[in-house]
């Protein structure tokens, strides 16, 4: 696969010729569709850059890894080992995608230390679950917040469509139940088909060598502590920050005017993850970490702006819109938009910037039909994450963390894809 910046580039001179020749309009005007457009997700990428370090902090901090650590001591034999995994990788995406994405790296060589037993290519492919089945379901979905947030950039069309028709749809929760029940099943029994010989198990267990994760703290220099120390070295910064952070989302529910939104969520995560850190030096190294997984945000999302500019000012979205018009039905809509969106994340794999090309077509699509927008939200968010388990750009943590490479865990990446595709095409097809 090209780096994701190289297929923002060439999306975007893609874009530029289909508004050229398809959308009718001059290559001076693309441009300036192209201009006007480029800031348009500015709050959302810093929302997205949010998210990641908020969850990167709760996930990074020291009672999360202790309990981490206390859960996977719970399963004793390999097929209770590789199920409880499954369960916890779907539920801590499912909580928001960047804690599941640094939980699955952390519960990946818990579980491979603790049950040698298990192929390390199943535990990496089964920690990576989450990514690829339960996230864009969850707390932190990126498209089903976005509507529900004020301001964003469909609002004029579409409104403001609230999480209890996205995320808290009944359909939605009781997918992503079935889907979490289901592949625990299926995960449970490739643990049965694909059993380790003592040798492979010991020479596993060998390569993992130690703690990658694992990061002393600096020494505190000086027999006196000086006032630095004492900031950065103490917990009653972070425990007066954490504790006004919590305090206004508690006021706020109690309230009853606290929302699902992008920015609760951000504060929610940032201020817990804040109060379980012992002190600001740890938020700080914490937070440096996180910034490493960030700068693909901060460059792509102006350029997938810039193309949100040119489909909907030179009338590509009407066009393109028109085209799922005329294959789809108000019942067929939401499964096309289901394996649309799973296919065009194969090459886009970003939830969040993706959403900013496809919305204003599927959007118009769904008006024509007469298919309510939480449908297409909910169809778009379910195929945004299916591909990403046949896809390395998420897995790179986990595969970093366990010294593996992503062809060695798509095998059961392409198993486990086929049965989460089938299941959730025919919920889609009967149910929503």
């Amino acid at each position: 696969m090209p780096s994701a910046f190289s297929i923002a580039a060439g999306l975007t001179l893609i874009i530029f010729l289909a508004g050229w020749l398809v959308g009718g309009a001059s290559l001076a005007d693309c441009i300036g569709y192209w201009g006007d457009g480029f800031w348009v997700l500015l709050e959302f990428g810093m929302q997205m850059c949010l998210m990641l370090v908020a969850g990167y902090l709760l996930a990074s901090s020291p009672l999360v890894k202790r309990l981490l650590d206390l859960l996977t001591s719970l399963f004793h034999t390999p097929r209770n080992a590789i199920a409880g995994l499954a369960v916890l990788s779907m539920a801590l995406s499912w909580i928001n995608w960047a804690l599941g994405i640094v939980g699955g790296a952390v519960l990946a060589r818990l579980f491979a230390r603790k049950v040698p037993q298990l192929d390390l290519r199943l535990i990496v492919a089964v920690a990576y679950l989450g990514l690829g089945c339960t996230w864009h379901a969850g707390l932190s979905a990126s498209a089903p917040l976005l509507v529900a947030t004020p301001g964003h950039f469909l609002q004029g069309q579409i409104g403001l469509i609230p999480t209890e028709l996205t995320i808290f749809h009944p359909f939605n929760l009781l997918l992503t139940v079935a889907v979490l029940i289901s592949l625990t099943v299926l995960v449970r029994q490739l643990a049965r088909w694909t059993p380790l010989s003592p040798e492979q198990a010991l020479a596993q267990r060998a390569g993992l060598g130690g703690d990658r994760s694992a990061k002393p703290s600096p020494p505190v220099g000086g027999k006196r502590p000086s006032l630095a120390s004492v900031l950065d070295r103490g917990y009653w910064l972070n425990g007066l920050l954490g504790a006004c952070g919590l305090a206004w989302v508690v006021t706020t529910w109690l309230d009853n005017q606290l929302q699902v939104t992008f920015n609760s969520i951000n504060f929610l995560l940032l201020f817990l993850g804040i109060a379980l850190h012992p002190n600001p030096d740890s938020v700080g190294r914490s937070a440096k970490e996180a910034v490493t997984f960030v700068h693909g945000i901060i460059l792509q999302f102006p350029f997938y702006a810039g193309m949100f500019g040119i489909i909907k000012g030179t009338g590509l979205s009407a066009i393109l819109g028109n085209a799922f018009v005329s294959i789809a039905s108000a019942r067929t809509l939401p499964l096309l938009v289901y394996w649309y969106s799973g296919i065009v994340n194969y090459f886009v794999p970003s939830g969040g910037s993706k959403w900013a090309i496809e919305a204003p077509y599927l959007v118009a699509a769904a008006e024509n039909l007469g298919v309510p927008i939480n449908q297409v939200v909910l169809a778009y968010a379910w195929g945004d994450m299916a591909t990403n388990l046949l896809h390395p750009f998420w897995a790179l943590p986990l595969i970093t963390a366990t010294g593996l490479e992503f062809r060695e865990i798509l095998g059961y990446g392409i198993v486990v894809f086929c049965f989460y595709f089938s299941l959730v095409s025919l919920a889609l097809w009967f149910f929503l």
